[in-house]
């Protein structure tokens, strides 16, 4: 693969045509004349009024006050960059996509991560879901596939999507809480909607706020088919598995990483791509022959369902990998407008009501944000193949069509352009039966609101379970009127007694089961033939869904803190820095201020960060260096707020901590001193093999199990 940090794939170079350099050229108006004064506006003296006739003006001034679009409605806070989909095995059994069925092909694509509530100025830290929504640019089109880290949604018809997110944005009448779900007008909806329970218990747990963009999963959320051929067709859903693993940072760490760096996941993508540790996913696909639609206790349907992977496994046939960054954020991030809708052949819809609205709604948004019909013609938005329509005109065309005619069928142009015949890969939608009455229902088959609420929480580990307790109890705290409180819990005991029961006495209310599951319920539906909100599910637990099982053997793009001050031993921390970095981590210095620190054999090292200027919550695992004289100025009467700050922040959030020799002075004074348990995230110089045990620790994120005594130091 060519390094995409000096080299672009060729197939983009029709995307980037309107890339300028502007190292060593003149300062140009927008019709190219070039600008002699950038400094003063035209005017009839040197203290006289301004002239209206200055156009140079008034065209940078109009310019800027028109640089702003619309943002997005959701997904407004995002982050993008630019990749490849290698495809690994192929899946021309299934589908006729051309990029899904060689072997070893490459497709150029566009990703973008976003939160969904917040706006564009919001915090990337906050509890919500993620977007994960990819562009290929494939040779028969443009696919984009517009999913979430949450293989799930809180709705199964779009006709509830605008209430939604009505009721998580910002109250209308304060405009508060910004970037937030814990406030009433979320929980009354949400204590009314019986369908939204397992979206609750995914975005109440870890998922919702990860590590990084680059340690979370994808999924296309829908089911939708693939079309061989033959004509065949398969149901298929869509995964994305973080080659780093799935993981999460503690609640406490997310709102700390908010005040101390808001961009931290925007950076953390932008700093790993440029560095060279490119972010990759493994592509899978869950494949369901047509014959077996209804041989699940679910409906293949139903957005607010999952296939559990010991039913369906998971088959990996791809690679993702981002290798480079946007080199404008407005023109590529901004602009890049994604579809469910743009398909190529041999992928197709199903009659999920979820999916249907979105294929009406998202052109209607990219025409109020972008402002034209010609939205594909923004160098992010086209094709790599030439675009051939009949289509004109338009607030802002780009493209230059030749020709008289403009119009289909025709002789004039030789009836081009013309119709593609489907053996020239031309597009065709499946054809099937659709008969029926017209009617505003749902499927009793969507009904089931609460099972895999259960499956969920019963595949979470111990610590999982605490923290999306805790999630809840914080969010209901929140919540100013006892009654939607009291409603919410009712929806939790129809999923766990236990959960109920704990977040009721947290939050003030009984833990008593609702009488009657409400709102999403059809009203002309029959209770008596509503199946059972107790029923359980066939598959008891999955471990897929626990991040308990998720990767931790390696520390590729870590970010390891590096505590020091003047006299710290050069050799130790060359050497333990050389080990972390062979494996791909990166090591920041830390220091009490940002002066040059100077070791013990004279080499002089440069701190990225003052002990005030970032924090624990910033990095993945903290290293003491070693040295006496280091360690006693970490110690001294300015720095040793910050730097115990600093350990004892990084031991309640279960972080590895490694203590190099002679740093007892940092030990004892820490929260960690005379601790009776085996801690296996802290080490120090005496351990046996002490930089291989604190390798491990990092690959391993956290020990969670132990979070409960670390939030209580004594």
């Amino acid at each position: 693969m060519k390094d995409p940090k000096n080299q672009k794939d060729p197939k983009l170079d029709q995307l980037q045509n309107h890339t300028t350099d502007n190292t060593d050229q003149n300062l140009t108006t927008n019709q190219g004349l070039k600008i002699n004064n950038n400094q003063d506006s035209l005017k009839s003296d040197d203290r006289g009024p301004s002239l209206l006739e200055d156009f140079i003006l008034r065209e940078k001034i109009t310019h800027f006050d028109h640089e702003r679009i619309p943002e997005r409605i959701v997904h407004a806070r995002g982050s993008g960059a630019h990749g490849i989909f290698k495809l690994n095995k192929s899946l021309k059994k299934y589908t006729k996509s051309k990029f899904l069925g060689e072997e070893g092909k490459e497709t150029p694509v566009f990703v973008r991560f976003s939160t969904v509530a917040g706006s564009a100025g919001s915090t990337d830290l906050a509890r919500d879901v993620r977007g994960f929504a990819i562009k290929f640019y494939t040779e028969e089109g443009n696919y984009d596939l517009v999913g979430n880290n949450i293989p799930v949604f809180f709705i199964q018809d779009a006709m509830k999507f605008p209430d939604l997110i009505h009721a998580v944005k910002p109250e209308p009448d304060n405009a508060i809480p910004q970037a937030a779900s814990a406030h009433d007008t979320f929980w009354d909806f949400i204590s009314l909607m019986p369908e939204s329970m397992h979206m609750i218990m995914w975005a109440m747990s870890d998922r919702a706020i990860p590590r990084s963009y680059r340690m979370m999963e994808g999924f296309g959320v829908h089911t939708f088919k693939f079309i061989n051929e033959k004509g065949k067709m398969h149901f298929v859903k869509f995964h994305f598995k973080p080659k780093l693993g799935v993981h999460s940072v503690a609640w406490d760490e997310a709102t700390k990483i908010s005040g101390k760096d808001s961009d931290f996941h925007r950076r953390d993508l932008w700093e790993a791509i440029e560095n060279g540790a490119f972010p990759e996913w493994d592509f899978g696909v869950q494949i369901i022959p047509e014959e077996d639609e209804h041989r699940f206790d679910f409906d293949l349907l139903d957005p607010t369902k999952l296939i559990p992977e010991e039913e369906i496994p998971v088959e990996l046939v791809g690679t993702l990998t981002l290798n480079r960054n946007p080199d404008n954020f407005f023109a590529e991030t901004e602009q890049v407008a994604f579809h469910p809708g743009h398909l190529v052949p041999g992928i197709d819809f199903t009659n999920d009501p979820l999916l249907q609205g979105r294929l009406f709604s998202y052109t209607d948004t990219q025409l109020s944000r972008l402002g034209s019909p010609n939205f594909h013609e923004i160098p992010i938005n086209r094709s790599i193949n030439t675009v051939h329509n009949n289509q004109r005109d338009g607030h802002m065309r780009q493209q230059i069509v030749k020709g008289k005619v403009s119009y289909e069928p025709n002789t004039m142009g030789g009836g081009c352009p013309f119709q593609a015949m489907m053996k020239d890969g031309g597009f065709s939608t499946q054809s099937e039966r659709v008969d029926g009455s017209k009617i505003r229902a749902r499927s009793q088959s969507f009904v089931d609101h609460y099972s895999q609420a259960k499956l969920f929480y019963n595949s979470q580990s111990v610590d999982e379970k605490r923290h999306l307790q805790n999630a809840i109890i914080f969010e209901l705290s929140k919540v100013t009127i006892p009654a939607i409180r009291e409603r919410v819990v009712g929806q939790l005991a129809f999923i766990n007694k236990d959960l109920a029961s704990t977040v009721a006495k947290k939050v003030g209310v009984e833990a008593t089961k609702l009488k009657q599951p409400n709102g999403s319920i059809p009203a002309d539906t029959n209770p008596k033939t509503l199946q059972s909100p107790e029923k359980e599910p066939l598959t008891k637990s999955s471990e897929a869904l626990s991040m308990a099982n998720t990767v931790k053997d390696t520390i590729k793009s870590r970010v390891i803190g590096f505590m020091m001050e003047n006299g710290v031993k050069a050799d130790d921390v060359k050497t333990l820095q050389s080990k972390l970095q062979s494996k791909g981590a990166v090591v920041q210095i830390i220091s009490g201020n940002l002066a040059p620190v100077k070791a013990d054999d004279g080499t002089i090292f440069e701190p990225k960060h003052s002990l005030t200027s970032t924090s624990s919550v910033c990095f993945d695992a903290l290293y003491v260096c070693s040295g006496k004289k280091s360690a006693e100025n970490l110690m001294n009467e300015d720095n040793r707020p910050g730097t115990l700050l600093f350990v004892n922040e990084a031991y309640k959030h279960c972080k590895a901590i490694y203590f190099g020799n002679e740093t007892d002075s940092v030990y004892q004074a820490s929260h960690i001193k005379n601790k009776k348990h085996d801690d296996p995230a802290v080490i120090t110089a005496e351990n046996k093999d002490a930089d291989t045990r604190f390798i491990k620790a990092i690959a391993n994120h956290r020990v969670w199990e132990l979070e409960k005594e670390r939030n209580n130091p004594v």
